[in-house]
């Protein structure tokens, strides 16, 4: 309980302790939800959220808890907070920051800490947390004094925000949080946005009016709504053709004309042989790292062939892997802004190859090919894209699966995108968990493979819990699919580590009370996908995939699947 208002203009102050000002500071920075999994090393703080207006959304282990707190930063652009307990608890967690830091999705961390008293004694359950955390996270503090609680909790969220999105790791000492401090709370925070110098957008608009083949590539964090149709307006304007990088596909709608398919793992050839001929990349906010890149072969390092233009809001980012023709530190949307008072330069040579670009993704994307078995999994998602509404949230992790995913959902609406760009597996039933708890209203589909389900598979029983009625489509193919798909290209007939023998995963979502049932063959899919919608729980559809079926195998490593044994 505190005195103070929201300007800080009260002379009157309140003792609170260290856990009351932490939560304080937290519904001041407009939190409206948590996740955690409790701890004896944060009690205060978890007193203190008792009466806030914060939900806490309680959590089986620490690395859904981690990713939860991750997707809500995708969602939202603010920071997801999580709280875990030390060492294990941090350790466990770890995950969801490093998905953070590769994503650049703001996020806080919050781990107890031992007493100060006992610091470097390895005491129960002790860790150095900025030894730890030092390289996967914008910054680790430890706060050693509960009335710096509002100065370094403003100082996180603004570090969490600005230039290039990241992860904030926060060690709270547990006798902190229980020391009593009469303090004023920290004004909300808003990140400062880099804005492009006028000359380097004079240089643009030339560089823009003397290219014939330019290509976008839309990627990274701290878009909004607003930047996302700023840029439709841009690239009609000045007929641009428009690839989204790696799980970025949300950033510009596929049925928009000027739309030119995702540059992720296996792109379309005709894509990428689009990039290799233009004659002006425009990249922004996006870093075209290993995925997009093609394993850093899409452009020649240091400096690119093609004139290259690099928008980032980071300084740190531009020149770091590429050199650019013209760097611009500038975040996505003030980028857009300025970009659209510039004169238009489109002509009708570079809208009919914008045309071209957009047939070639609707023609690489629209039918799938026969695959092995009776569970024709590319019909299932051809039939989904047309189902699930625009503002459909989709989820999934990282595995072999996701490849028809990739290649024939359509996205067509901003942040509705859930997915790990670092390729982490386990993430999407717990982001799709806190997408529906945050937007009930909206349908949220997780996809996971057998072998990405079961490792976080346990946060079913928190949207269960929450009623949060998600529906998750578990791809079960028996096995660690991409790992067999690599071991079959280099090590032919001999698989060893990526068998697996599963369970019933629609008794699993019935043993929690969700909905469950098995899907074996391509019909029985859609009416399993309409009785999940109905029944209003939290529904898994066990979906048998056969094991010589591969993720468009053949299309990006040589792989015949015919040959792929059971």
């Amino acid at each position: 309980m505190t005195s103070t208002t929201k300007t800080n203009e009260t002379t009157a102050l309140t003792p609170r302790t260290g856990g009351q000002v932490l939560i304080d500071q937290l519904v001041r920075q407009g939190v409206d939800r948590v996740s955690c999994v409790p701890g004896e090393s944060y009690l205060a703080a978890l007193d203190a959220l008792h009466d806030s207006p914060i939900d806490v959304v309680i959590c089986r282990a620490e690395g859904g808890a981690a990713m939860m707190a991750e997707a809500y930063g995708k969602l939202t652009g603010r920071p997801g907070v999580c709280f875990v307990t030390r060492g294990p608890g941090a350790t466990n967690a770890s995950h969801g920051v490093h998905i953070a830091m590769q994503d650049s999705t703001p996020m806080l961390l919050f781990i107890g800490q031992v007493d100060r008293s006992m610091k470097e004694r390895e005491a129960f359950q002790e860790v150095d947390y900025k030894a730890f955390f030092g390289s996967m996270a914008k910054w680790v503090v430890e706060i050693d004094r509960a009335d710096r609680v509002p100065e370094l909790i403003a100082r996180a969220f603004r570090v969490a925000m600005q230039g290039r999105p990241g992860p904030v790791v926060i060690s709270l000492p547990e006798d902190m949080l229980v020391e009593t401090c009469s303090v004023l709370d920290a004004p909300y925070v808003e990140p400062v946005r880099a804005a492009p110098e006028p000359a380097a957008m004079t240089e643009l608009g030339k560089l823009l009016g003397q290219a014939k083949r330019p290509i976008a590539i839309l990627g990274g964090s701290a878009w909004t709504p607003e930047g996302v149709a700023a840029f439709q307006r841009i690239a009609e304007q000045h007929n641009l053709p428009v690839a989204t990088s790696f799980r970025r596909a949300a950033l510009f709608p596929a049925k928009h004309p000027n739309y030119a398919g995702e540059l992720g793992i296996g792109p379309d050839p005709r894509l990428k042989k689009r990039i290799d001929e233009s004659d002006l990349i425009l990249l922004i906010g996006g870093r075209l790292s290993e995925m997009p890149s093609q394993s850093y072969g899409l452009l020649t390092i240091p400096q690119p062939q093609q004139p290259f233009v690099h928008v980032h809001p980071g300084a740190e980012e531009l020149g770091r892997v590429y050199q650019p023709t013209l760097g611009i530190q500038a975040s996505p949307v003030a980028f857009c802004d300025a970009l659209e008072a510039l004169a238009a330069t489109g002509t009708a040579d570079r809208a009919a190859q914008a045309k071209q670009a957009h047939a070639d993704y609707i023609d690489w994307t629209e039918t799938p090919r026969d695959l092995p078995g009776d569970f024709q999994y590319g019909k299932v998602m051809a039939w989904l894209r047309d189902r699930a509404p625009d503002d459909t949230i989709v989820c999934n992790g990282a595995g072999n699966y996701a490849g028809w995913l990739h290649r024939h959902y359509r996205f067509n609406a901003f942040a509705t995108q859930l997915a790990p760009t670092s390729g982490s597996m386990g993430y999407g039933v717990p982001a799709a968990v806190l997408a529906k708890r945050q937007y009930p209203e909206r349908m949220v589909i997780a996809f996971a493979g057998d072998g990405c389900f079961l490792m976080n598979g346990q946060e079913f029983a928190t949207a269960v819990q929450y009623g949060a009625a998600l529906i998750v489509i578990v791809v079960d193919n028996s096995q660690y699919g991409t790992i067999r798909m690599h071991q079959e290209r280099d090590y032919p007939g001999r698989v060893v580590g990526t068998q697996l023998h599963n369970p019933d995963f629609a008794a699993y979502a019935q043993a929690f009370g969700g909905h469950g049932e098995r899907v074996e063959t391509t019909a029985d899919f859609a009416p399993a996908f309409e009785r999940a919608v109905a029944s209003g729980k939290p529904a898994i559809l066990h979906c048998i995939l056969d094991p010589r079926a591969q993720s468009h195998a053949r299309d990006f490593t040589g792989v015949d699947n015919s040959k792929v044994a059971r």
